[in-house]
């Protein structure tokens, strides 16, 4: 079942230009573009969740640092002031 997609008359404009100048059909790029954003976004919350739970397995063992020491390497990184 074909989806219907309708764009602003400027993104149109970008994918037209685009699968001109790679040659290809406008759908076929379209759709490369769309596969690779949803890729994109699966991968990032696939490593926020791994990330999200090394964190909680970090706590469990009582593997981590306390506010203070955070913000404290914060502030030195990125030479914020205390206040």
């Amino acid at each position: 079942m074909p989806i219907v997609v309708t764009l602003s008359p400027e993104l149109e404009a970008l994918l037209r230009d685009r699968a001109a100048r790679q040659g290809q059909d406008v759908s076929l790029v379209a759709s490369q573009l769309l596969a690779s954003v949803l890729q994109a976004e699966e991968q990032d919350l696939e490593e926020t969740i791994k990330g999200i739970q090394q964190g909680l397995d970090d706590f469990k063992t009582e593997r981590f640092r306390s506010f203070e020491d955070f913000a404290e390497e914060q502030r030195h990184r990125y030479n914020l002031s205390a206040d």
